[in-house]
């Protein structure tokens, strides 16, 4: 579903309640609204918060930013040849369309390496997003803030740098290359209204 109709059913979410958005036959997607927060969270709106959870078999966790990461690094490695597709299904996902519709493009294609199907990383991409959206209250350099996390989403992908390296500046904070965000970051000097899909490619 697009981003509109996924972030109303998020903020109408009731305390305490769990909401099942995805089921790929392996892995089911759901969200949390708990109606305590715990003392990691004090300083989060506890009316924004929730959370993001996945089902594998008897294995019930929370995914962070960095499983997305790792698995679209992954699906590059292994198909070059699919960069621009990968990076058009994610940025499209970013821009608010809808994953299901998003992942399409590459229905038919194989990947030798990832960590979940496509639909459940698409579905955890745009929920991160919603995540960063609703409930980041930090002060940024980016303007959207989500740009941060979505100009890391291109650098794993069209990078040529190790993972593990990109992963280790993800988790340190560091931003990621500018080349990736500057024309759609309303706080740089050469902030661009009119792009073109992929600009940063150019």
């Amino acid at each position: 579903m697009k981003f509109e109709k996924m972030f109303t059913i998020i903020k109408e979410l009731k305390f305490d309640t769990k909401k099942i958005l995805c089921d790929d036959g392996e892995t089911t997607t759901f969200i949390f609204r708990p109606s305590q927060l715990s003392k990691r969270f004090q300083g989060y709106d506890l009316n924004k918060n929730f959370q993001i959870w996945l089902i594998e078999g008897q294995r019930e966790f929370r995914p962070n930013h960095l499983r997305i990461m790792i698995d679209l690094n992954l699906r590059a490695r292994c198909r070059p040849d699919l960069k621009k597709e990968l990076l058009t299904i994610f940025d499209n996902i970013f821009y608010g369309k809808d994953p299901d519709k998003e992942i399409e493009l590459i229905k038919n294609e194989k990947f030798e390496h990832y960590l979940n199907s496509i639909k459940t990383i698409a579905y955890l991409h745009q929920l991160f997003i919603i995540e960063q959206s609703y409930c980041y209250q930090k002060p940024s350099k980016f303007d959207p803030p989500t740009l941060f996390f979505q100009g890391w989403i291109r650098e794993v992908i069209d990078s040529p740098k190790e993972i593990d390296n990109m992963c280790m500046s993800i988790c340190n904070g560091q931003p990621p290359q500018v080349n990736y965000t500057f024309k759609e970051n309303k706080k740089h000097e050469k902030f661009d209204k009119n792009l073109e899909p992929l600009w940063y490619l150019k």
